[in-house]
């Protein structure tokens, strides 16, 4: 489950870390988020410092299709359901805002990157009145988009029965640019500490985040962690987590020259490979879709495997070359979560809820919390700052709120009730399973990775929920709130912050 974009990767160099170093931002996430703000704020001249228990471009950023869209899929029709037009046309201009400022950095970068149409596609007549919908809110928010019946379409391989168009949309390297903003972070004289684990932010009485290996201290605080890892807030049930997948194929034939999603289930999202915004000479194409809450799936192998069973019957010379996945957040009224933690006395920031468009807006939330740490005044600050800081909640936002909770606590209740119904002994998992047994009341996980059998507790460190077993990446997935555990029990992401105690195994081998 490597993506296609960590084929060759050249980690910037991270900085020694010295515990007690005070820095005017702390910015935790290296990831597009954090590293844009960093860079944003270094520019400004101030001290930077990004912490990130991995890598630049661990996790979401490096797992991306690499598509910046101002379309993008059913975005701006589902926000139109039940938001006024001036939030719709604030959101696109917030990503139009996001996406300049991202070519403007790869152009002085030197990051190359291509220019595509994008589509909204239908793959099926039901389609069609939902890409009325999105060409509606998307000629009402300024944007030129077209509306094209199947036979305006250039010929394409796989089912099309019309689809929303607009040109000048953007595909680029998510890992190549954001490596490039890791190395002027570095240049502008920050610091980026990767492979050390924070594990708690405060405001009092002196800002600074904790470590696993000491702590940092700072005027600012900046959580770009892709759900906040402090629960001030509760933004973890404001928002939910999704997981979807890619799959990168070699393609002796021809491919699409544009960029596609469709607006009808199964999703399929289809995005050209070349050298000008990827390694095109590893793979020509890529296929995502299938996305689902984490936690919640029947089978994610089962989901990969769609998606080659798919990209063969239209292309069928088609060879895989790489798969991955990777998990982002949906705020329940659509619009990205970016500013003040509550109770943080204006010097803890975060954001999340980008909804899988994260290469737009990341700068544009970049923009907005660099603004607030400089000082700029509000009337200083671009039109689409101000709508989207003082949107209004509406009843559907609230409800899609209430279901999403509903679902939470369901999830809750199967997983223990689940668990109590397999007792230890169990059988050694096969390689790359793991089951959920029950152990003196307490559900305890055993898996097989690598020819290693281990047992963890099967309860999420977050909130107590049941975790279910990821047999395509080999990881523990919470349902609740998308926390994510390695085999080991070690944390990967989401709110969730210890990681699980490991068990004795019982069983046989």
């Amino acid at each position: 489950m490597t993506p296609l974009w960590k084929v060759s990767p050249t980690a910037p160099p991270r900085s020694p870390f010295e515990p007690g170093v005070h820095h005017d931002v702390i910015v935790v996430g290296a990831g597009l988020t954090g590293l844009a703000t960093a860079v944003m704020l270094a520019r400004e001249g101030l001290d930077v410092a990004v912490v990130d228990s991995g890598e630049v471009a661990e996790l979401a950023s490096g797992g991306n299709t690499g598509k910046v869209s101002l379309l993008q899929g059913l975005t701006l029709a589902n926000i139109r359901r039940h938001h006024p037009a001036a939030l719709v046309r604030a959101y696109v201009d917030a990503n139009r805002a996001g996406m300049q400022w991202l070519t403007d950095f790869a152009d002085t970068a030197g990051v190359p990157y291509a220019r595509r149409t994008d589509h909204s596609y239908a793959q099926t007549a039901s389609g069609v009145d939902a890409l009325r919908a999105q060409h509606a809110a998307a000629r009402e928010a300024g944007l030129p988009a077209r509306m094209l019946a199947a036979e305006d379409m250039p010929a394409a391989s796989f089912p099309i029965t019309g689809a929303v168009a607009l040109d000048d949309q953007v595909t680029i390297d998510p890992v190549l640019v954001t490596h490039a903003m890791a190395r002027e972070l570095l240049a502008e004289g920050g610091t980026l500490h990767t492979g050390i684990r924070v594990t708690g932010a405060h405001a009092l009485p002196q800002p600074r985040v904790e470590t696993a290996a000491g702590p940092l201290f700072s005027t600012h605080i900046v959580l770009a962690t892709g759900t906040p890892v402090i629960d001030r807030g509760l933004y973890f049930a404001k928002v939910r987590g999704l997981r979807s997948y890619c799959v990168s194929f070699r393609v002796p034939g021809k491919v699409p020259d544009s960029t596609f999603i469709s607006v009808d289930g199964p999703t399929r999202s289809l995005r050209p490979v070349s050298d000008e915004d990827g390694p095109g000479g590893v793979a020509r194409l890529i296929v995502g879709g299938n996305g689902h809450p984490v936690g919640r799936s029947h089978g994610e192998t089962a989901a990969i495997g769609d998606l080659i069973s798919w990209t063969r019957q239209h292309f069928p010379d088609a060879e895989e070359t790489h798969r991955w996945s990777a998990q982002d957040y949906q705020s329940h009224n659509l619009i990205p979560f970016v500013g003040a933690m509550p109770r943080g006395l204006g010097r803890i920031r975060f954001a999340t809820g980008y909804a899988k468009w994260g290469l737009s807006n990341a700068p544009a939330a970049a923009m907005r919390l660099t603004a607030e740490i400089v000082g700029t005044s509000r009337r200083d600050r671009p039109d689409w700052m101000r709508t989207i800081g003082t949107r209004l909640t509406v009843p559907a936002d609230i409800g899609r709120g209430a279901a999403e909770t509903g679902r939470v606590a369901a999830a809750l209740a199967s997983g223990w009730s689940g668990a109590q119904s397999r007792p230890v002994p169990v059988p050694r998992p096969a390689e790359g399973s793991g089951v959920v047994a029950n152990r003196a009341g307490r559900p305890v996980g055993v898996s097989t990775v690598d020819g290693v059998t281990r047992a963890v507790s099967a309860v999420c460190t977050h909130l107590g929920g049941v975790l279910d077993w990821n047999d395509a990446e080999c990881t523990w997935d919470c349902p609740l709130h998308a926390s994510r555990f390695a085999p080991d029990g070690t944390r990967i992401e989401g709110p969730a912050l210890r990681d699980l105690p490991n068990l004795p195994r019982s069983g046989p081998s």
